[in-house]
């Protein structure tokens, strides 16, 4: 039944515009009550986004199983493949809902929320890693941004392309951008034979990755500085 009411509803919104559509025309359709459409969907807006629950809770579990042992960025960044995965099983369904999706500013601003519980998912699992660390919460936060910006721009690229690309290759090569920025391991070579991203330092490979530069820093000088002797111990203005 519930597959039935995103069908329908899918249906109209299609046809008719998601606005001009009522919930007493999605039930009309489907055949059956009003009840029913409210037991599986609190408004008309969550059959827009009908998997995004079961997504999420299948991402907070695959997290909470984490091993110690496992690199806390790439876990996050399969956490997040999770997610491409649940679009790319039904790629019709997902270009449709992203056609539908910017169209209407009411879904948009939807899909910003839910958007920001992944994050919040991300972020509460790698601030349990990075707890007691100098600005342990600050790393959590901004890696778990990191890792939803990366991905949703490799998202919809996949998505213009009505889903014809690879998905998978897409993100990956996005992310892989986050593991080489913040990751503590190596992310392996890609598919393409392009350099180890672990391999690059801003973008760019490095001729000698097992190379190790120790910097001494004063306890209190400001984020900026230390920075600024980074760039410097690396030759970069």
């Amino acid at each position: 039944m519930r597959d039935a009411l995103v069908a329908a509803a899918f249906r109209l919104f299609l046809e008719r515009g998601y606005e001009q559509t009522t919930v007493d025309d999605i039930v009309a359709l489907a055949g059956v009550g009003r009840r029913s459409f409210f037991r599986y969907f609190p408004s008309k807006e969550d059959v827009v986004f009908p998997d995004h629950e079961g997504c999420l809770a299948d991402m907070t579990g695959f997290l909470a199983a984490s091993p110690p042992e496992c690199e806390p960025v790439r876990r996050v960044c399969d956490a997040a493949r999770l997610v491409l995965r649940m679009y790319a099983e039904n790629p019709t369904f997902s270009v449709q809902r992203y056609r539908l999706t910017k169209q209407v500013p009411g879904l948009r601003a939807y899909e910003l929320s839910v958007v920001w519980r992944y994050e919040r998912a991300l972020a509460e699992y790698l601030r349990g890693r990075y707890g007691g660390r100098p600005d342990g919460t600050l790393r959590a936060d901004v890696i778990a941004a990191a890792v939803v910006a990366a991905h949703n721009n490799a998202l919809r690229s996949w998505l213009r392309s009505d889903g014809a690309d690879d998905a998978a290759a897409t993100v990956d090569h996005a992310l892989g951008y986050v593991q080489s920025t913040f990751g503590t391991t190596a992310a392996g070579p890609a598919p393409d034979g392009s350099p180890d991203p672990a391999a690059t330092l801003f973008g760019r490979p490095v001729e000698h990755p097992d190379d190790v530069v120790v910097l001494v820093s004063r306890r209190d000088a400001p984020l900026w500085r230390v920075v600024q002797e980074i760039e410097t111990a690396f030759g970069r203005a």
